[in-house]
């Protein structure tokens, strides 16, 4: 089978577990990871992962699929970002939806879902490995099933929409607790959106870490 990825950021923290998967499976398939569609070509399967591109359906017909996965239970928490949005009014499970991408976001058919769990003292970077390895199960079942799945059109019913996130979005409350935010501190990426607060005019940057005790 001819597979591609997409991805369009390799400072991505899914790059490390993306090229495990790929040297997992180039032996029975050929794959190709690449940043950009314009290196796209014909093929069978094309995976859109974090990918920030908009692909036009003139892209998605050099492929007899092209499949995204979204951190959320479909067509509940379109948008972006849906699993940060999500821990941060307190979701301690997430649902990861593999659907087919369209032009409208987040509005494919669907070829299958999975719930994670996610501890309540998780940081980002464990999170991201849970939501990476459900990612990586995802793909594999889209590669096992190709050919014989039957997508599931998603109900017109409980759709929502979260904002695209910015780094305003990780600005924590100088006179709230620790406590009061730490699901917002926690899903900061400490190297790429860290938390932040101002006191006095000045920015400080907040970086948390879990201690080995």
């Amino acid at each position: 089978m001819r597979i591609t990825i997409l991805n369009t950021s390799e400072a991505h923290p899914v790059n490390v577990p993306l090229k495990q998967w790929v040297e997992q499976n180039e032996l029975e398939h050929d794959i190709k990871l690449q940043r950009s569609k314009k290196n796209l070509s014909e093929g069978d399967l094309l995976f859109l992962i974090s990918c920030s591109e908009i692909i036009s359906k003139a892209d998605r017909a050099k492929f007899k699929n092209t499949l995204v996965i979204h951190a959320s239970d479909l067509p509940s928490g379109r948008g972006w970002s849906p699993h940060i949005w999500a821990i941060i009014h307190g979701a301690s499970q997430i649902t990861l939806s593999l659907l087919e991408a369209e032009d409208k976001v987040d509005s494919g058919k669907i070829w299958k879902k999975v719930k994670i769990q996610i501890p309540k003292t998780a940081l980002y970077d464990e999170i991201n490995e849970l939501i990476f390895e459900a990612e990586l199960e995802l793909m594999s079942f889209a590669v096992k099933n190709f050919g014989s799945i039957k997508p599931q059109e998603q109900s017109g019913n409980d759709v929502s929409f979260w904002p695209k996130r910015t780094s305003k979005d990780s600005e924590i409350n100088s006179q709230q607790s620790i406590g009061e935010q730490f699901d917002l501190i926690r899903v900061c990426d400490s190297d790429r959106f860290p938390a932040f607060f101002y006191k006095g005019g000045k920015k400080y940057i907040l970086k948390v870490e879990a201690a080995d005790e």
